[in-house]
């Protein structure tokens, strides 16, 4: 049976037929759909973990176990994992374990370009990476066979294009995998140095018969052309750029192992080719690869480093003039700046952030668009969970600043400078605006240690949970503060209040964002305060389904003066109009944050 499948729906549906009984993952685009198209099926036991080095543990457990098992993350989420990843490399595996991996190339919802290829290489695990729908429910179930051949999890590479664009997927029934009895092998699996430094071999020539593998293994496939002056090696979504661009003008070696990679057949095809060129985004991994064993090749150089290939860069590039379509470039898109929604509850925080002018250090979430203009206040945004241990550092570096400047202001003879007395009294006052931001997922993924930190080590840092009672950027999952699982089943639920309390903060308080006054009077009081703090500002997404909205506000053109003052919160909702404030009635939730802005009272409550 054929089906029209996301890439994603097809790796998930690769789970299903092969077997997979356990998944656990943590939401991460273009990753996310794979883990809930996944839990669809009730023969997998699908679930959200607190991050990804979590999700791989589980995901080890059930293989060691004995069951087929899979763990899920973006390109960042892996860097999380990383330590159980190189670990498990030496342990090896029990029942198959996939290890998969989504890359952003252009950096659609990430906060970097990185290139995960590396980490198969520097991990020495097997990767394969799919170029469509298809391939993608194949590779999968073909990583499962691997995994249980070698002794070796596999990572499976996805990439933007390729998770969320759509093909024809050919489907078939579920066929359970052989149960692995587990076996008790403390030489293979307590990996403490005795043991640790015996696997390591059986690594290496691991190593060796997969690479003998990749010569022979049919992903790795010859395309034909009929022009043997340019030779392509390529693989993933820029194989599907190449043939839309090329047709069959040139032959194309399509690598789906992309790791370890084949030397003598690489070694052939360059032979057979004039010209040898590298199609690959974002690094030269191959391109390097391929230069090492003396292959004389092209790629970077012609393509760069940066963002996305396309059909048209590559045509352009290898100069084809003919390229049937109309060029992408060629296709007016208005822009449309990032925005928080319309009701958003973490407007209201960042607009009072943004009025006391505090330095504010976020973190990974959909509310980092409180850096975004009017709102404009976020001053950092790292990685997940750096927003509580950098406001610690911070607050630390700035008590030491204090000390010095204390010393030079009690010993002015000793400080040459003017006015050094004045600028020592503002550095005693440097760390009086500075917060943390965080959300309830965020905090759980890797907040909560941050947050330990400075329990612990005691600095003056105030922390701000902006608690929307879900998992919001990456499309509404499941978390441990919600009280729900990935199926929307009642689950254990992590007080933010008790946690914090039993964690040794003595101030925690629970705000709602939508009451301005109530946010400033806790931030300033928190600021002031002479002992870490956590301020919740909660409020449930505007988007979600069981959330009751107030109906829209109106305004009463007699007393709006256009003064604007409305306008600082950002809202998509709000507009001038002939001079006047206008509200937009389709996207107003009613939640009267610009109602408490204005000094006229032109807003007035909706019927």
């Amino acid at each position: 049976m054929k089906r029209l499948m996301q890439g994603n729906t097809a790796a998930a549906r690769g789970l299903y037929e092969a077997g997979c009984c356990v998944a656990s993952s943590y939401p991460g685009t273009p990753s996310t759909e794979i883990t809930e198209e996944a839990a669809k099926f009730d023969e997998i036991y699908c679930e959200w973990a607190p991050n990804e080095k979590v999700a791989m543990e589980v995901a080890f457990g059930a293989s060691l176990a004995g069951k087929r098992s899979f763990c899920g993350m973006k390109h960042v989420g892996l860097n999380v994992a990383a330590d159980p990843l190189f670990t498990v490399s030496y342990t090896g595996i029990n029942a198959g374990m996939i290890i998969c991996v989504a890359d952003d190339a252009g950096m659609h919802s990430s906060q970097n370009e990185q290139d995960s290829r590396h980490y198969a290489r520097a991990a020495k695990l097997p990767m394969l990476e799919p170029s469509d729908s298809q391939e993608a429910l194949d590779f999968f179930k073909r990583a499962y066979e691997l995994s249980e051949n070698f002794d070796s999890p596999v990572i499976l590479k996805m990439c933007t294009r390729v998770a969320h664009s759509q093909s024809l997927v050919e489907t078939h029934e579920r066929v359970e995998a052989p149960e692995h009895e587990y076996e008790k092998n403390i030489a293979k699996y307590v990996m403490m140095p005795g043991n640790a430094i015996r696997r390591h071999p059986f690594v290496e020539e691991r190593m060796k018969k997969l690479q003998a593998l990749a010569e022979e293994i049919d992903i790795n496939r010859i395309d034909e052309g009929k022009d043997n002056s340019i030779g392509i090696i390529t693989s993933s979504t820029s194989y599907q750029y190449v043939k839309e661009a090329c047709g069959d003008l040139y032959p194309v070696l399509k690598l789906g192992m992309i790791w370890p990679l084949p030397d003598n057949k690489l070694k052939s095809f360059a032979a057979s080719v004039k010209r040898l060129i590298i199609v690959e985004e974002l690094d030269g991994f191959i391109e390097g690869y391929c230069k090492s064993i003396g292959i004389e090749c092209e790629g970077k150089n012609l393509f760069g480093y940066l963002g996305e290939l396309s059909q048209n860069i590559i045509a352009d590039k290898l100069g084809i003039t003919k390229l049937a379509g109309k060029k992408l470039d060629d296709v007016k898109i208005p822009p449309r700046p990032p925005v928080m929604c319309a009701g958003c509850p973490h407007r209201g925080m960042f607009f009072t952030l943004n009025k006391l002018k505090c330095t504010v250090l976020g973190d990974i979430g959909c509310y980092t668009l409180g850096a975004v203009a009017p709102l404009s206040a976020m001053d950092m945004t790292l990685c997940m969970g750096a927003s509580v241990s950098a406001t610690h550092g911070f607050n630390k570096a700035c008590e030491c600043k204090n000390v010095a400047d204390a010393g030079a202001l009690s010993n002015p003879e000793k400080n040459s400078h003017a006015g050094a007395s004045i600028n020592a009294t503002n550095s005693a006052n440097s760390n009086k605006k500075v917060v943390a931001v965080i959300g309830d997922s965020t905090f759980m993924h890797s907040g909560m240690t941050g947050l330990a930190n400075i329990a612990y080590n005691q600095s003056n840092s105030v922390v701000i949970i902006l608690d929307n009672s879900i998992t919001g950027m990456t499309g509404h999952q499941q978390n441990p503060t919600t009280g729900y699982n990935i199926k929307g089943d009642p689950a254990g639920k992590i007080n933010l209040e008790n946690l914090c309390r039993a964690m040794g903060f003595n101030r925690v308080r629970v705000v709602d964002p939508y009451n301005l006054a109530e946010c400033e009077q806790a931030v300033k009081e928190e600021l002031e305060a002479g002992e870490p703090s956590v301020i919740i500002s909660r409020r449930p997404c505007a988007l979600l389904k069981y959330v009751k909205h107030k109906p829209p506000l109106k305004v009463d053109v007699k007393k709006c003066v256009g003064c604007k003052s409305c306008m600082k919160i950002g809202c998509p909702a709000l507009s001038m109009k002939d001079g006047k404030a206008h509200v937009d009635e389709t996207l107003c939730v009613g939640c009267g944050v610009c109602k408490q802005l204005c000094k006229f009272g032109a807003f007035q409550e909706g019927e």
